[in-house]
Formats: C-alpha cells, sequence, structure tokens
C-alpha cells in the first residue's frame, strides 16, 4: 500500500468529517487544516531513483490517493489535472480515489477519461442512509470502470442493498471511527450491511472497530492498536464463494430462552398452525415432517448465498414453512439475528440438524 499524497489540508461537508483525523493530526501540531497546500509528494508517481527507474512500482501495491484530502476538492481545481497526466501515464500502478465528493466527479475528470480507466478505482463514501441515498445514486451513474463504497466512520446502520444490487459496485468496506471523540460503531450496523453484501455477492471488508464499539449490547472502549486487529481477528470480512463466514466464532442461543424471546416478538408470535395444518401433520406422522423439513432446509438454506435469501421460505402451503417463520429459522438473515449463526457460510449438517430440531418442536409444542 502507497500514500500520495499531492495536496494537504480539506474541508468539513458532512458528519462523517466531524472528527477529522487529518484535523485533530494538525491540530496537535498546531497547524491548521483547512489550509490547502501542495505537498512535496505532488509528483510522487513520477519520482525516479538514481538509476532512473521509477520509485513506485506494481509490486509495492495500490496507490491510495490524496488520504490527508480529498482529490475532488474545489481548492485543488488548478492541480488536479497535472495530477490525472502523472495517473495517465503510470497505467502500470493501480490507483484508488477515495471522495466525499462524488458529485464534483464529473466536472473534475480529464477530456480522455472516457468511460473510466482501467487502473483507476474510485471509492464514494457513505457514513450514514443519508449520505448513501445522496451520493450513490450519483456515484452509479458516473463513467467508471472499477468502483467501492466506503462507509468509515459508520454512524448507524444502512441499507444499500438496491445500490449492491445493480452489480456495479466492486467491493464496500465498513468500520467505526478512531479519536478521544469517537463515535460509537455497533456490530449489528456491520452485520447488516455484510448481509447485503453476501445477498449481492460483493465482496465485504471489516476494516476497523473504531475506538467504542458495541458487541451484543456491551460497549467496548479499545486502544488504537486493536482497531484493525480485532475487527480481523472477527472473521466478519467476506469473499464470495470462499466460505469465508466458517471463521466466525458463535453460540447457540439457549433453547429456553430462545422461545421466550419468540414468544415476546409481535411478527414471530403471529404465526399459528390452522387445524388443517395439524391434521396434515397427524396423518403423515412427525418423521415424515422431519424429513420435509430436512429437504427444505438443505435445499433452501444450507448454501454459502441461498438462492432469493429472505424471500424462499414462503408464508404458507406447509406447516414447516409457518414453523420456519415462527421460530425465525425461514432465511440466513433470521437465523444470524436470532440463533447466532453466521451468514456466508456453508451450514453444517449439526447445524442444521438444529435448525431442524427448533422447528420440529415448535410444531409439536402446537399440536
Amino acid at each position: 500500500m502507497i500514500v500520495w499524497n499531492p495536496w494537504h489540508g480539506c474541508h468539513k461537508i458532512s458528519p462523517g468529517c466531524t472528527n477529522c483525523y487529518v484535523y485533530r493530526r494538525d491540530e496537535s501540531i498546531g497547524k491548521d487544516a483547512s489550509v490547502i497546500t501542495k505537498t512535496g509528494d505532488y509528483n510522487l508517481p513520477l519520482k525516479k531513483n538514481r538509476q532512473g527507474q521509477y520509485k513506485l512500482t506494481a509490486e509495492d501495491g495500490i496507490v491510495f490517493a490524496c488520504m490527508t484530502s480529498d482529490f475532488f476538492l474545489e481548492d485543488a481545481d488548478d492541480w488536479r489535472q497535472e495530477c490525472w497526466n502523472m495517473i495517465r501515464e503510470r497505467q502500470d500502478l493501480q490507483f484508488h480515489i477515495i471522495t466525499k465528493r462524488i458529485d464534483r466527479f464529473e466536472q473534475c475528470i480529464p477530456s480522455d477519461w472516457g468511460d473510466g480507466w482501467e487502473h483507476v478505482t474510485i471509492c464514494s463514501t457513505c457514513e450514514n442512509q443519508k449520505m448513501a441515498d445522496y451520493r450513490l445514486p450519483v456515484f452509479l451513474k458516473l463513467p467508471i470502470k472499477h468502483r467501492e463504497v466506503i462507509s468509515e466512520p459508520m454512524l448507524e446502520e444502512i441499507n444499500i442493498e438496491k445500490y449492491l444490487a445493480t452489480k456495479l459496485i466492486e467491493h464496500v468496506s465498513c468500520g467505526g471511527e478512531s479519536g478521544t471523540n469517537a463515535r460509537p460503531c455497533d456490530l449489528r450496523w456491520i452485520q447488516e450491511v455484510r448481509r447485503q453484501c453476501i445477498r449481492c455477492s460483493v465482496p465485504f471488508t471489516f476494516r476497523q472497530t473504531g475506538a467504542v464499539f458495541i458487541k451484543h449490547g456491551k460497549v467496548y472502549h479499545l486502544e488504537r492498536k486493536l482497531h484493525i486487529s480485532q475487527a480481523k481477528k472477527s472473521g466478519y470480512s467476506y469473499v464470495p464463494g470462499n466460505n469465508s463466514g466458517a471463521a466466525i466464532k458463535y453460540q447457540l442461543p439457549d433453547r429456553n430462552d430462545l422461545f421466550v424471546r419468540l414468544s415476546r416478538s409481535d411478527f414471530r408470535s403471529q404465526f399459528h398452525l390452522s387445524e388443517k395444518d395439524k391434521a396434515y401433520i397427524i396423518e403423515k406422522g412427525t418423521d415424515i415432517i422431519r424429513s420435509h423439513a430436512s429437504d427444505f432446509i438443505a435445499k433452501r438454506l444450507s448454501p454459502e448465498n441461498p438462492e432469493n435469501d429472505g424471500k424462499q421460505t414462503p408464508m404458507k402451503g406447509h406447516p414447516v414453512f409457518i414453523a420456519q417463520h415462527a421460530t425465525a429459522c425461514c432465511c440466513r438473515g433470521c437465523i444470524e439475528k436470532w440463533h447466532n449463526i453466521p451468514s456466508g457460510k456453508v451450514l453444517t449438517q449439526e447445524e442444521q440438524k438444529y435448525i431442524i430440531d427448533v422447528i420440529m418442536e415448535w410444531i409439536e409444542k402446537s399440536i
């Protein structure tokens, strides 16, 4: 990874900027981060060593541009074209440009941009739902070859599934905020965006916990050195087709406690077996009903990314379907939320048996 900061300094424009690390660091040395200046690394992509070879090579990794500013900042309009020229010349490198100003993109690109450059990835940030719904529709209409979405700092739960469903976004990353005034990041927000990515087969990275991290309702205050390592240790990053979720450690809920919680849910407690359903169960016998449940779970729930996940279980038509909704065993998202079994993994035989046992226990109690 290489950081190329052709200029330094920025202006705050959205909630994600409130505790900007650039402002925080500059303030610590008596510097005003709102003052925009060129840096000594302005021409870094073209710098050469004594042998006349470029200092930066493809082996050094991705070049991240403007990490202490914004590439599309208005104050840099006079400098940007020269930077595009350098990027054009170094097509052997991969450039990533992260921006909160995606709405300025079209007025800031070079004349030969066309439908995008193959070696340039544009990353739009969205720290909350408002920014996601403002920036991402713009982002998706722009002529860009490679798009990524970044929610750092993540300030609330966001739903970006309709944008992911376009198949135009190649990667999503989320993470918490650092610094002494860091706002909290909740694991539930991370899990929800991860599930959206899984359903749309988009790679996902849980980048960092942030300084204030909420997990299962408990608040953790973490040292800066642990933010990235703890996120990586969680196993919540996802690569489609790689059974990534198998790395996530979890504990199944207490069965009695589970049924108490289900009974308190207005949605779950509305499901009941009809007299016709009960008659069907008695006629077939519980062994046959269990075999039906086993078949449904194996085909509709056990794959890493089940087809039409979230909508694969009908609301009627078989007693097992009713039981699945009543016990939150209807889709992988509900299974993760209620039973702690992570999305993004192939269900093991033991996990499938657990789900079937829960379904059958509800059915047997209902008749």
